[in-house]
């Protein structure tokens, strides 16, 4: 049975549709020197890579990915085979176009995308049952957190989900593109068709569906990086749709596409060619710079007490600001500490 999703296009989600439209007429109106559209387009698949990596929980930093990917050399442990399945996939993705999307493709990218990482589950639609959350800390003790329990179990059924979310991807033409990738998006991680990948294999699918409407994503724009500017929204808003209306999702993901084509355009005009391309920071990245301030150094312990978070929370906020470029670590082990890159 084909897929058919509940929304509301409401004025928001038109007012951003409009301003994308615009932006990205305006993006595709510049007549930009060859060499700075290579380079342009290189950033934006490194970029993608780090970022859909980083949310799954790959711990290396954007320079550390850039130099495995512009190095071109051959990955020697599973964070580096996670980026580099994903960065070479991200590049393929505009000769297969013209390839209409199946279970049988997205099966192959997937095994594609596990190569070297997991070969048991590569390419294999799950036949168990999966839960998604995370742990969060409660009087010193962790306790997990379920954000969504997939609907489907079995393979034959998870198979039969994919394939309506599929058919309706490519038989229908009524949608506009933008909202027919934001849905494809939710709905696909809604199924959770594999027991892991599923996030990366969803936006790499998700520009594929751009790259079928003629967007350009990866030559002009990335849309990982709204993702990345606040993780938690993004993981929460995809939430908002598990219960059938994804008009919330949309609000969200639409926000996402302008954010991405405002960056873009302003990156474009100033020119910028930088391999590294600096991150807007979260409000809690934010807080703690804030608290750095104060101080020529810093230890966890000292941002636990100023930020009034946990200390697994203040690690991830100063690993995103190392990544970043906005913070250094010196010493080591329990002697470390932290001050503001200067």
């Amino acid at each position: 049975m084909i897929f058919q999703p509940t929304f509301s296009l409401n004025h928001k989600i038109v007012n951003n549709l409009t301003e994308s439209e615009r932006l990205y007429g305006r993006l595709e109106s510049i007549r930009l020197p060859q060499e700075q559209l290579l380079n342009l387009e290189r950033n934006n698949l490194i970029k993608s890579s780090y970022v859909s990596n980083s949310i799954e929980g790959n711990p290396l930093t954007l320079l550390e990915v850039t130099n495995l990917l512009l190095g071109d050399r051959v990955p020697t442990n599973r964070d580096e085979k996670e980026v580099k399945n994903y960065f070479d996939l991200l590049k393929k993705l505009e000769y297969q176009v013209a390839t209409p999307l199946s279970v049988e493709f997205i099966q192959t990218m997937h095994s594609q995308l596990m190569h070297g990482v997991d070969e048991k589950i590569a390419g294999q639609i799950r036949n168990a049952e999966v839960v998604i959350g995370g742990y969060e800390l409660k009087e010193n003790q962790p306790h997990l957190v379920i954000k969504h329990t997939p609907p489907f179990h079995k393979t034959q059924k998870i198979t039969q989900a994919l394939q309506g979310l599929v058919s309706w991807a490519e038989k229908i033409q009524t949608v506009p593109a933008i909202l027919k990738a934001g849905i494809f998006h939710h709905q696909y991680v809604y199924i959770h068709p594999f027991e892991d990948g599923n996030g990366r294999t969803c936006r790499l699918l998700t520009a594929l569906v751009f790259l079928k409407h003629n967007y350009q994503i990866n030559k002009y724009f990335v849309l990982d990086d709204y993702y990345d500017v606040d993780r938690d929204a993004y993981s929460d808003a995809l939430h908002t749709a598990d219960f059938g209306d994804k008009t919330l999702w949309l609000e969200y993901f639409t926000d996402g596409i302008k954010y991405s084509l405002q960056s873009a355009l302003s990156r474009v005009q100033s020119g910028v060619q930088h391999t590294r391309i600096q991150e807007r920071l979260t409000p809690r990245q934010r807080d703690a710079l804030e608290a750095m301030k104060k101080y020529p150094e810093v230890t966890s312990a000292d941002l636990v007490r100023e930020l009034q978070v946990s200390r697994q929370q203040v690690f991830n906020i100063l690993k995103a600001l190392i990544d970043k470029g906005y913070v250094e670590k010196k010493g080591i082990t329990k002697r470390s500490y932290y001050c503001i890159k200067q």
